[in-house]
């Protein structure tokens, strides 16, 4: 069994590059695979690989400055969820593009999973949905307000044009894993709404302690590895991914006519070229090749 941490933890890193190769280092000794994002904002990520494995990479994380409280979420798997091994540099953990953001100043109430029922039922409270709209598409909380963003970017200016309809309403909000909710809800505090909340863990904790029987979830929760969704008990769910568009798609959607592994899904067969599908085309063969040969992909990238 693989075991699969998620993790994020905002902490100021004065020279994040200094971080990047030992970590990478480790992560390939330890035969880890997925993809750690590094800022001056702090750490954010997925890992997966046996279990001595990830505890070393925890301990190394937990021993940078100021990571000591360090949280993850964990879960298992029978088949290694990565291909490939990422450690990046970027400007933000998590990009919202709001530079006056900053979570370690102040953050909305966190709410414990076993809560979250009780706050989002109550008439006062609009839950809203911060995840991407293919995200959201395949599951979310009953009645949750879907923002249908492309990217994490589009929120604040979602907001903006909405803020109206949340007159004298309390907002709760979650996101997959909590982080996105560490920088909206401190969003909307300098925006001036006194009353925000957020799921603590996010999703994945909710869906890891909270009964099927008792919960207000409905769907599958998408996740950004090769399992592409889970379910209550963190159980794998039943879909896949379109490699063209890295969007979930049901085995059912593969008999579509517009499905060609690699190349278009019923969801984005519209939005390519023909000259764009026969570049996917040579690029699924050329993954093919390599997989054969046993190519392992370690990335070390800086991405502005």
């Amino acid at each position: 069994m693989y075991t699969i941490a998620a993790l994020y933890h905002f902490t100021r890193f004065d020279d994040p590059a200094a971080i990047q190769a030992p970590l990478l280092a480790l992560c390939e000794r330890e035969k880890i695979s997925g993809s750690l994002l590094l800022a001056h904002e702090g750490i954010n990520g997925t890992i997966a690989g046996p279990r001595a494995g990830i505890d070393a990479v925890l301990a190394h994380i937990r021993a940078l400055p100021g990571c000591a409280d360090l949280e993850w979420k964990e879960s298992t798997s029978d088949h290694q969820p990565f291909r490939r091994l990422k450690v990046r540099l970027k400007k933000e953990i998590v990009t919202m593009g709001q530079p006056d953001v900053d979570p370690k100043a102040r953050v909305g109430h966190y709410v414990d999973p076993q809560d979250w029922n009780e706050l989002i039922q109550s008439p006062d409270v609009a839950v809203i949905d911060t995840r991407n709209d293919y995200e959201v598409a395949i599951g979310t909380f009953q009645n949750a307000i879907d923002p249908k963003t492309d990217s994490f970017r589009d929120f604040p200016a979602w907001w903006e044009a909405n803020k109206h309809r949340f007159h004298n309403k309390r907002i709760a909000m979650f996101c997959t894993g909590g982080i996105r909710c560490e920088k909206s809800t401190n969003y909307l505090l300098g925006q001036g709404v006194e009353d925000v909340y957020h799921l603590k863990g996010g999703i994945l904790k909710y869906l890891e302690e909270v009964p099927e029987t008792e919960s207000t979830w409905q769907g599958e929760c998408f996740v950004f590895d090769n399992r592409v969704s889970v379910g209550h008990g963190l159980k794998e769910g039943p879909h896949e991914l379109c490699f063209a568009c890295r969007r979930p798609i049901l085995p059912s959607d593969k008999d579509r006519p517009e499905y060609e592994h690699g190349v278009s899904c019923h969801q984005c067969f519209a939005e390519t070229s023909d000259d764009d599908k026969a570049r996917f085309r040579e690029r699924q063969k050329q993954m093919a090749l390599a997989e054969a040969r046993g190519e392992k992909h370690i990335r070390i990238v800086h991405e502005d």
